[in-house]
């Protein structure tokens, strides 16, 4: 035994000591641990909707609110797993504290927040927005909106293409059109049919069509390739349409979708470890944010920004009563549909659009190349151009394009009368004939204006902005190994996460300014 030095004098230790009273948790913590930021927060909003979540029947059940900090807490402390809550409110002070020393399973933490929290979690997310705003910490009503793809937590290589599926389908029609064609020669008489267009075949139609065939062709020669092609058709082709039908109600406008999580759509990943652009099923997450506050989320299914921001900003409006003052967004929001929802919504959009960096560029240089339209002078009073050469150029007619989300643009189209022997027209006009040229007067207004906005000092001071404002915050949320890929899988789920996320990361922020 190694002789303890006499001289040496140690604090009394005894781990089985016990109490008279025992300790407050609360002593435990300091005055300005987050944890005590999650609470009184909590405390304060309302958490009624969460109760109409709850039967008066059976057995008592856990508190919402004491659940909801516990929750919320653990995505602030990067802890998302219910097992590993289920532990934290047995063995950490902070835990132990916000939950009163209760201890609810990972069962019932996991239900509350995918089944109470379900309906909820916009409502308990704006709330503490609206409390951040008047505590004055941001700025509601000017914001700046950003997306990101998010991984899911899906198979990368179980996936369904909406162009294969569409390609099947064409292909089974195209082959049943030429059973029928084969028939109508060989069995013209039996059949007795007027001749059949199959595009879009239904499973009954094809089972009706095979049958038809069978019949006009008993007891005549058939060469064997085709009665093996009907037979399979007759067992295959039913049960393929009717699964590509199931694929394309899955698919409704996208693209693809992953069979391990059907609400995914397989999106390229700037995070891509390989820098290959791989695509992979994910969600485009929008954010609009102030002073690195999240203000508003929204998960689309499709990877494109620009269709993702009326809806959006309709989110916003329907937690708050009324759309933003001012949005900053980049180019990929520069739409003519976009422009004309903001300018309706009564929103001052400082938005980019395409080739604005480059137009700027362009300005500054001595030798400048200016573009088509700038080389042409606009007779606003009789609506026509005039070309270089002094040649005026009519409006002879519009042109109506329908996008994708089912806005019509309006292009007017002018025509030059006299560029026969111009000696501009060989740089002027490709081909023969007179120049045509189609403009859409809306968005080149909308552009004009943007620019106009982007360029003041309160518009580069906007962009300036913009660039600090929303990337730190997809950086803060994407080091959470709950944001790169999520646990849970399905659109709701991942709306509920993402809405804890953004909870969590704004009471965090809150708590470091209280600090």
């Amino acid at each position: 035994m190694q002789k303890q030095n006499s001289n040496i004098v140690f604090k009394d230790y005894d781990h089985n000591q016990l109490m008279l009273l025992p300790h407050n948790l609360g002593d435990l913590l300091p005055s300005e641990h987050p944890v005590r930021v999650v609470s009184t927060v909590v405390d304060k909003i309302n958490i009624q909707p969460i109760f109409s979540q709850y039967s008066n029947m059976g057995a008592s059940s856990y508190h919402p609110r004491m659940l909801l900090k516990v929750l919320i807490y653990g995505y602030l402390e990067n802890c998302y797993s219910s097992r590993k809550l289920e532990k934290a409110v047995r063995e950490n002070i902070g835990f132990m504290w916000l939950s009163g020393m209760q201890r609810p399973d990972h069962n019932t933490i996991n239900r509350f927040r995918g089944e109470k929290l379900r309906e909820v979690i916009r409502e308990i997310f704006s709330q503490v927005v609206l409390m951040l705003y008047d505590e004055g910490l941001l700025d509601i009503k000017d914001v700046y909106t950003d997306g990101t793809k998010i991984e899911a937590n899906a198979n990368r290589y179980t996936f369904v293409w909406g162009k294969a599926v569409k390609k099947s389908r064409e292909r089974i029609a195209k082959q049943l059109q030429e059973l029928w064609d084969y028939a109508a020669e060989t069995a013209k008489e039996e059949l007795g049919q007027p001749e059949e267009k199959f595009e879009n075949p239904s499973p009954q139609k094809v089972l009706e069509t095979v049958e038809k065939i069978n019949t006009a062709l008993q007891g005549k020669e058939v060469d064997p390739k085709v009665r093996q092609k009907l037979r399979y058709a007759e067992k295959n082709w039913p049960g393929k349409l009717a699964e590509y039908e199931q694929k394309e109600e899955t698919l409704q406008e996208r693209n693809s979708y992953s069979k391990t999580d059907e609400d995914a759509t397989f999106m390229r990943m700037k995070e891509d470890h390989m820098k290959n652009g791989q695509l992979k099923p994910g969600y485009n997450l929008q954010l609009s944010t102030h002073g690195h506050f999240v203000v508003n989320y929204t998960l689309h299914q499709k990877p494109n920004d620009t269709t993702t921001l009326i809806p959006h900003m309709n989110a916003y409006r329907q937690m708050y009563g009324a759309y933003p003052e001012t949005l900053t967004a980049d180019a990929g929001y520069g739409s003519e549909e976009n422009y004309a929802a903001l300018e309706q919504n009564g929103t001052s959009a400082y938005v980019k659009y395409n080739y604005f960096h480059k137009e700027l560029r362009e300005e500054n240089r001595k030798n400048r190349e200016y573009r088509l339209l700038e080389n042409l002078y606009y007779d606003s009073q009789k609506d026509r151009y005039i070309c270089p050469m002094g040649q005026p150029m009519e409006r002879n007619g519009t042109r109506t394009r329908t996008t994708a989300t089912g806005y019509k643009q309006e292009y007017a189209r002018y025509t030059a009368s006299k560029c026969v022997g111009c000696p501009l027209a060989a740089s002027c006009r490709p081909g023969k004939g007179n120049k045509t040229i189609e403009v859409n007067r809306a968005l080149e207004r909308y552009k004009s204006e943007a620019k106009q906005k982007l360029t003041s000092p309160e518009g580069i001071q906007k962009r300036k902005q913009r660039a600090t404002d929303v990337e730190p915050v997809f950086g803060h949320l994407k080091q959470n190994k709950g944001m790169k890929r999520y646990v849970l899988r399905g659109l709701e789920k991942v709306e509920i996460e993402t809405g804890l996320h953004a909870i969590a990361h704004n009471l965090s922020r809150k708590a470091a300014k209280a600090a």
